[in-house]
């Protein structure tokens, strides 16, 4: 029995980007969320590039192309890893990252042809790869200025070690022993920042969250991308160890005055993403999942369903490609780790996987 439901990853960004907010503020409403114009951030990546260079925010070198010979010659100039992006919305897998300069010759064709993405692929933006750990920041706007909320890591490959394809986020954790206040505030005020000025300029009130996502390079933070909601899996490591009023601080950015300051508790938070087999080229659904409950009776752990619907016998079952969220909270990202695999242990559905390597690296 096939489940009723699809993929929801594309859900949010796409409601955004066909201007969802801005019917609800037509209506009168007080509305948490960029509307169509600002949320071309996240609806065209070629867009976005030319944002963050025309505000002068340290970016990859890159170029966008509608055409096979001249995306080549670019692709040709740069030295490798290669990227090579859809420019429109493609759930979180439109993103090659490759060493090897045929391969990424072979993934520009494909999608300029149209196959790989339809439209959404029809458009190419090609970027030099930047090395460095990434971080992901995720800041409240009013319109004219943001408060940021705790960095995340996340972890976009679909394998342990970042082996296999690019995916929307297979776990994350937070906070980031790499990642100070001195770090958040370069964030701020050398991207966040200028880009609000940049879009204001043009005449967009951006109220919503901007997502950065971010490679600490050698040369200090670059942005990868912008996202124009609350991501996951970073938001379920994030507002888990916000302490203070988060709908307070939502409406304050919704009435273009944000005045508060977000407060976090000390404690670490990880989430391992459970994905179905399949996943990310062709998730397969309709499995029964056991174990959620058993797996949130243990101490700090909360299961976030993201791709479950139920069937018709109430049961439920896999709609998606990531399934579930598995979230744990400790007074260390090792505690919090711990909780959280041992949360995971305690799910099944077939063909289930997941990544056995969030937060291992940080010592902390």
């Amino acid at each position: 029995m096939e489940p009723r439901a699809s993929e929801p990853e594309a859900f949010p960004p796409r409601r955004l980007v066909d201007g969802l907010a801005d019917r609800l503020r037509a209506d009168g409403r007080l509305v948490f969320g960029p509307g169509a114009d600002g949320a071309r951030l996240e609806g065209s990546k070629a867009w976005m590039k030319q944002v963050l260079a025309d505000a002068g925010v340290p970016t990859a070198r890159f170029g966008a192309f509608g055409d096979v010979g001249p995306a080549l010659a670019f692709l040709k100039s740069l030295s490798g890893p290669y990227v090579v992006k859809t420019d429109g919305l493609a759930a979180g897998k439109g993103v090659l990252v490759t060493e090897s300069l045929d391969e990424a010759a072979e993934d520009v064709r494909a999608k300029l042809s149209g196959s790989a993405f339809g439209e959404a692929g029809k458009t190419v933006v090609i970027e030099e790869g930047l090395s460095g750990p990434e971080l992901s920041v995720l800041a409240v706007c009013d319109g004219t200025n943001a408060v940021a909320l705790a960095p995340a890591q996340d972890f976009k490959r679909v394998g342990d070690g970042d082996a296999g394809p690019n995916t929307g986020g297979m776990g994350a954790y937070s906070p980031v022993p790499v990642a100070g206040a001195d770090v958040v505030d370069a964030v701020m005020d050398q991207a966040v920042g200028p880009t609000l000025a940049a879009l204001a300029k043009q005449g967009i009130d951006y109220r919503g969250v901007l997502y950065a996502g971010l490679m600490l390079t050698a040369d200090g933070p670059k942005v990868l991308e912008y996202n124009v909601r609350f991501g996951d899996p970073e938001a379920q490591v994030v507002l888990p160890r916000l302490s203070s009023d988060l709908a307070g601080l939502l409406a304050e950015a919704a009435a273009g005055d944000v005045s508060s300051a977000p407060q976090f508790t000390d404690d670490a938070c990880v989430t391992v993403v459970l994905a179905s087999e399949g996943y990310p080229a062709a998730p397969r659904t309709g499995d029964v999942i056991e174990g959620i409950d058993e797996a949130s009776a243990l101490p700090g752990v909360v299961v976030f369903c993201a791709g479950v619907a139920s069937d018709d016998a109430g049961r439920l079952v896999t709609a998606g490609g990531r399934v579930l969220d598995v979230t744990a909270t400790g007074t260390t990202i090792a505690e919090a780790r711990d909780r959280a695999y041992a949360a995971v242990e305690r799910i099944r559905w077939p063909g289930m996987h997941h990544r056995t390597d969030i937060a291992a690296a940080t010592g902390a």
